[in-house]
């Protein structure tokens, strides 16, 4: 027959027996004289140990959590271990070497402090007082602040205690809660170990759990960014996208991406030489990497030390290369890219427009509809035409000047706007002008808008610029729409519009002297508006009332001078 198998003690009966220990092993250890200060360091742990063990038995549901089924023998092992070493420092016919005791001692005392380490972790957690708290249910999205903060400080109390399984569920509880709720991902920063869940990159068995919990916690939320940033995250994070696997890489990139949305983190991407790594999954990663990639590039690039070490990586023909290359996200946030760089320097515009930048985003504006990729593409070559060779080949191209005239007429401001300070620093053929006479009543009606600053000033520009083609100056003045603008602004009681912005447009509707312009601006009463204003000395108003009354006013204004 076999005798039955014992069973294993009870945690109360555990408990009991390294109490039991502990006190009989602290007024032991005084007796020692040998390796004083290394029994010294291990009285200390001991009695911190005790401390531990007395707090732990109030804890009302302590014997009910499993991660002290392995914790308290794991302490009572570690106790007993101290025993012997204890009975041999006592033992006058013991014989084994120094060295081998103080290396037995050191790695009791590391044993002990881990298991230190875990045992306050676990009773700071308040896990201990609630019953059954290691197998909590997941509180459903909205339940209240302080269900989800303790389930949040279970999950992170296994993930640091327990062995790989308990780990492995922990981070499984973790990342349900995360992709379920999305406004735990700040309790989560907040209460969570996030310092922790970055270190775990570094094993195998939990790095893609661990990646993708703070891949999720850098999108989420500035306040868990900001956690994710402060705890170290963007480091280990470029590593991964250097050398992890194609998902492991997408998900690390998309995070760095969103650390760098913070201006006030971009200097570490340099830091931690993240500018070469992002350039190399720009040449070579899969879609959805290379879109996060140029992101976080894009999102560096106003930073001047940043563009220095871009230009020394070689940066450029990367990005412009996406730009015909890349997925959608990929080509907006290139374009976006080239716009920054471009703006910066000389030197940079030289760079983009070597590689055929202008050509390709010139093909990507022909190419989308999406608004947001044609005002990224529309600010780069607003950057680009800085440089007097594009502005030629823009101001050359009738292709490029029918498009910007539609998004003046039909795109929304922002479009407008970019479009309109690209035509209004154009110089363009007048038969381009007479083919986009139709964008005149929308650049009439910009002029209307003080903000953003410099909007009234290019849309003025661009009309009378357009009105230097008489049948674009007939044009105008037939619109009824156009007049009505075009006196309200001139009207010397209304203060929005600054006075010189439609009196130019008056001198360059009367170029050449059209009777019919005249006789329409006249009649719409500005002739009236404009003799107050030349009253009141508004620049360019005494020569715009003379081209519209003629030689009969001139001769007025002559008699009266000699008077």
């Amino acid at each position: 027959m076999h005798s039955a198998v014992a069973p294993p003690p009870s945690p109360a009966e555990t408990l009991d027996q390294t109490t039991a220990l502990l006190c009989h092993l602290l007024p032991a250890s005084l007796s020692i004289h040998s390796f004083p200060g290394r029994w010294q360091v291990l009285r200390f742990k001991l009695a911190t140990l005790k401390s531990l063990l007395s707090e732990l038995s109030y804890s009302t549901h302590w014997s009910e959590n499993q991660l002290l089924l392995t914790l308290l023998p794991n302490l009572l092992s570690t106790l007993r271990r101290i025993q012997t070493l204890c009975d041999q420092c006592t033992d006058p016919t013991y014989t084994a070497g120094k060295l081998l005791m103080q290396s037995d001692l050191d790695m009791a005392t590391g044993w002990l402090a881990k298991q230190l380490h875990d045992l306050d972790l676990l009773l700071r957690s308040g896990v201990l007082r609630q019953s059954n708290a290691i197998v909590l249910s997941q509180p459903a999205p909205g339940s209240a602040k302080e269900d989800l903060s303790f389930f949040i400080r279970d999950l992170f109390t296994r993930l640091q205690i327990g062995g790989v399984e308990f780990k492995r569920k922990a981070l499984e509880s973790l990342l349900q809660l995360l992709v379920e709720d999305e406004k735990a991902a700040t309790l989560v920063a907040k209460e969570g170990n996030i310092g922790y869940l970055i270190n775990l990159f570094d094993v195998n068995t939990h790095r893609e759990q661990s990646v993708s919990a703070i891949s999720i916690l850098a999108c989420a939320s500035d306040q868990s960014r900001k956690t994710v940033f402060e705890e170290g995250g963007l480091g280990p994070l470029l590593r991964i996208v250097e050398s992890g696997s194609l998902q492991l890489k997408e998900k690390a990139s998309m995070a760095v991406e969103a650390i760098t949305a913070d201006p006030d983190n971009a200097w570490a991407i340099s830091a931690y030489g993240g500018v070469p790594i992002l350039l190399d999954v720009c040449r070579s990663g899969s879609l959805t990497a290379q879109s996060h990639a140029i992101g976080a590039i894009r999102n560096v690039a106003s930073v001047e030390d940043i563009r220095i070490c871009l230009g020394e990586e070689a940066a450029v023909p990367v990005i412009v290369g996406l730009l015909s290359s890349g997925a959608p996200a990929s080509k907006e946030k290139a374009a976006n890219c080239i716009s920054i760089l471009a703006s910066s320097s000389e030197y940079f515009r030289s760079l983009i427009i070597q590689e055929k930048g202008l050509q390709k985003l010139l093909q990507l504006l022909h190419q989308s509809s999406n608004p947001d990729t044609i005002e990224h593409v529309l600010r780069a070559i607003h950057s680009l035409s800085a440089s007097d060779s594009v502005c030629r080949l823009l101001s050359s191209s009738s292709m490029f000047i029918t498009q910007i005239s539609g998004l003046i007429k039909q795109g929304n401001f922002t479009l407008q706007q970019i479009s309109t300070s690209i035509l209004a620093h154009l110089s363009i053929s007048d038969g381009n002008k007479r083919a986009i006479a139709g964008c005149m009543g929308s650049l009439m009606k910009l002029t209307e808008f003080a903000k953003p600053a410099g909007l009234q000033e290019a849309a003025v520009k661009a009309l009378v610029a357009l009105l230097t083609v008489k049948p674009n100056r007939k044009e105008f003045v037939k619109d009824e729409k156009n007049m009505m603008r075009l006196i309200q602004m001139l009207d010397p009681t209304n203060e929005s519009v600054p006075k010189k912005f439609p009196v130019a447009i008056v001198y360059a509707l009367m170029t050449g002297g059209s009777n019919g312009c005249r006789k329409r601006l006249v009649d719409a009463g500005a002739q009236g508006h404009l003799q107050r204003l030349n009253e009141i000395d508004v620049a360019g108003a005494k020569k715009a009332l003379h081209r519209l009354s003629g030689n009969r006013l001139k001769n007025i204004f002559s008699r009266t001078w000699r008077e």
